[in-house]
């Protein structure tokens, strides 16, 4: 059993742009990420016991060598902080002891600093006028110089040096290992009298520390924790709980020492154990919501609002799954919420942080989470971080980590040249009864496919023509492949997959909606597709959030808007009428009660608060605002904006410079954006006015409208739907 404590942590915010202040703590890259995700996935506890992720979890290099030369124009002072043990060369001059603050003469002055640490990451700090620490520091886990039996030093070396990592921790007061996420006061809404304890309820999904005010006696303090309250009121049964020790002779105000997710709280005090008002420390990460969504439309502003509390909640340290369970980072949920927020708060850096995190060390010895496609998920999330943000230089730090884990992918292919399940691998897929995971599964072909496309994409941007060229041949054989194995002829659809080299005969959807957005198709089967498997309800049903995000992004490249816009009113607005505060896990109309809350068996294991049911900020950002980059970094963007059932609506989409703004109604658009150059596409039943620019007339009732950056644009039209 816990003994209650006080948290007493160091907070600190987190900026999250790419500009740094002058100095900033660095370390070897990717290593405090590593050891930051581990720290934050080994909180999670089932029941009152430690429940730590099942895949390898890597570690930071405990030596790490940091070096820069400098010019300097005057004599200066520098101030030295780091995180371990560490030593000091001025111009190869060993300096004695670990000097705190060093002077430094005008000129010329390499700077060699190791740092040993194996607990936390070897981290460094220093703060001059002219010499201080950030990411173009070059940093080293292996110092290969040696001296011959005269003392000489070797006149070559073959250490690799790579830029530092860091991440804005701007005070050398501040040593990146005691960084905590932020909290605030958070009170309940309703606390009562409930059998031998009392309910104590939030008002919505949430996730903090638990506090009691004048908490006071010997005894034990049972607390048991439900995203719902039937799962609190059910102490045998319940996800999570806290056990406690209560020895407090006077009133105390008390916070528990680990954090949890809830909405409902059943506390049951023994003995002489009393207290007053049960509140919480809510904690969260501190980013500015810069995307934004409204409409005439009520349901649709809500869903939209509880898609972006539950984005809220599951992006920490870095993006996890959910906040009750699983707490820990997984490929597949973070490459959704990589995707939605780009459409709400544009954080660049934790986006990176997930990506190092999940990468995590050599040698790769299994698929990230064990699962073969959130493998190739990872690759696609580099892909798209590049084309939204045009931020290059992330992808030539992690290049050689996308090398080596694409080449581990490479040799696990069977004779065939395709991905099979080998010993180890988990071939996921979906949350789907009787989904099949054996023989050669098409799905996985079609993920590998685009991930050799994205190896070839960032092989050319970090300028190697010889790795381009490979990836984009091995990306040409295997889509021949997948159309010369996988292709139905008779149902103009891909098959599942193949056993034993023969196509099977069933057809689901997943494969068939990625080649869709993924544009691998023609006319002809992009419409089969669509009548054949996405509008047929005889192909098996996707009843996941996280599938229904692909389908339905799917079906919106293939103009099925309105139909979208029905089924997200339904799914997501299905899940509001049974009063959810946040999104789940898994959604299925067909269930009734509590059996909405069961999963895995076990009558609360399903998240009620789950990033992949989020997605709806994507969807509404991407296809109705219809806002999206052509070129990286929004150098070249797109919007053609389409009110469904709305009468209006208006928003906001982040880019790398400021938020694109937009409002839309039948007869008035109006557009203005600080980035990049954009095409308004609309379509209009009659001649529209526009106040500046040229309207192009493409064809029919549509129309084109250049714009260029830091002007308001306003279109006088007549709205023609599709």
């Amino acid at each position: 059993m816990n003994k209650i404590s006080l948290i007493v942590a160091f907070f600190f915010a987190v900026t999250t742009s790419f500009a740094q202040h002058k100095s900033t703590w660095i370390w070897y890259p990717g290593d405090y990420e590593v050891w930051l995700s581990n720290d934050m996935q080994n909180r999670r506890t089932e029941r009152g016991t430690f429940f730590p992720p099942f895949w390898k979890m890597d570690s930071h290099y405990v030596l790490v060598e940091f070096n820069k030369e400098f010019d300097l124009p005057a004599d200066e002072e520098i101030s030295i902080y780091a995180e371990g043990k560490y030593n000091v060369k001025i111009n190869g001059k060993m300096l004695p002891g670990a000097p705190a603050k060093v002077q430094l003469q005008k000129g010329k002055q390499k700077i060699n600093i190791k740092v040993y640490n194996q607990a936390n990451v070897p981290a460094l700090y220093i703060s001059g006028k002219n010499v201080y620490t950030d990411h173009t520091w070059k940093a080293t886990y292996e110092d290969k110089e040696w001296i011959d039996e005269t003392g000489k030093a070797s006149d070559q070396s073959g250490t690799t040096y790579v830029n530092a990592g860091s991440w804005n921790f701007d005070s050398g007061a501040a040593k990146p290992s005691t960084f905590r996420l932020p909290t605030r006061p958070q009170q309940a809404v309703a606390q009562g009298r409930q059998g031998k304890g009392f309910l104590v309820d939030f008002g919505k999904n949430t996730f903090g520390y638990l506090t009691f005010q004048k908490l006071v006696g010997q005894g034990k303090l049972k607390i048991y924790y439900g995203e719902s309250k039937e799962e609190a009121l059910a102490a045998d049964r319940c996800e999570t709980l806290d056990l406690l020790d209560v020895s407090l002779k006077a009133p105390t105000d008390s916070t528990l020492e680990l954090s949890k997710a809830f909405r409902f709280v059943y506390v049951e005090p023994e003995g002489t154990v009393r207290f007053g008002q049960v509140g919480m420390l809510y904690e969260y990460l501190p980013v500015e919501d810069r995307g934004a969504f409204r409409s005439s439309d009520q349901e649709l502003n809500r869903i939209w609002e509880v898609a972006k509390y539950t984005m809220e909640l599951t992006s920490r340290e870095f993006y996890i799954d959910g906040i009750k369970r699983d707490r820990w980072i997984w490929s597949g949920d973070a490459y959704q919420s990589y995707a939605m927020n780009y459409y709400l708060g544009f954080d660049a850096e934790t986006v990176k942080r997930t990506i190092l995190a999940l990468r995590g060390k050599e040698p790769t010895v299994s698929h990230i989470n064990t699962i073969m496609d959130y493998t190739f998920y990872w690759f696609l999330s580099i892909y798209d971080y590049y084309r939204y943000t045009g931020d290059k230089e992330f992808i030539t730090a992690i290049y050689p980590r996308m090398k080596t884990l694409m080449q581990f992918c490479l040799d696990r292919r069977n004779t065939e040249g395709l991905m099979q399940g080998l010993a180890g691998d988990w071939v996921f897929i979906d949350w789907a009864e009787g989904l099949s995971k054996q023989g050669e599964v098409s799905f996985e072909q079609l993920l590998l496919c685009r991930s050799l496309e994205t190896m070839a994409l960032c092989a050319h941007l970090v300028g190697q023509p010889q790795d381009n060229q490979m990836y984009q041949k091995e990306a040409a054989i295997l889509k021949d492949k997948l159309f010369a194995y996988y292709w139905n002829k008779q149902k103009n659809a891909f098959a599942h997959s193949r056993i034993a080299g023969q196509q099977t005969e069933n057809i689901t959807r997943y494969t068939n909606m990625f080649a869709i957005f993924f544009d691998y198709l023609n006319q002809e089967q992009r419409a089969g597709i669509k009548s054949n498997v996405l509008l047929n309800d005889e192909v098996q049903k996707i009843t996941t959030p996280y599938m229904r995000y692909y389908e339905l992004e799917a079906l919106c490249e293939l103009g099925e808007k309105d139909y979208v816009m029905k089924e997200l009113k339904d799914y997501w607005g299905g899940m509001l009428k049974l009063g959810a505060t946040t999104f789940w896990e898994e959604y299925n109309p067909a269930k009734k009660g509590a059996e909405h809350y069961a999963m895995y068996g076990r009558d609360f294991g399903k998240s009620l608060c789950h990033s992949w049911g989020a997605s709806p900020i994507y969807l509404l950002g991407k296809y109705y605002l219809g806002v999206k980059p052509i070129e990286a970094g929004y150098s070249r963007y797109e919007i053609s904006p389409y009110l469904a059932s709305q009468e209006w609506m208006e928003g906001k989409v982040p880019t790398p410079k400021g938020e694109i703004e937009l409002y839309v109604s039948k007869r008035k658009i109006k557009v203005i954006s600080p980035v990049g150059t954009g095409v308004l596409k609309f379509s209009s039943k009659t001649l529209p006015r526009v106040n500046r620019g040229q309207v192009k007339h493409v064809t029919d009732h549509h129309y084109e409208l250049l714009l260029e950056p830091g002007l308001l644009y306003e279109v006088d039209y007549t709205d023609a739907g599709k």
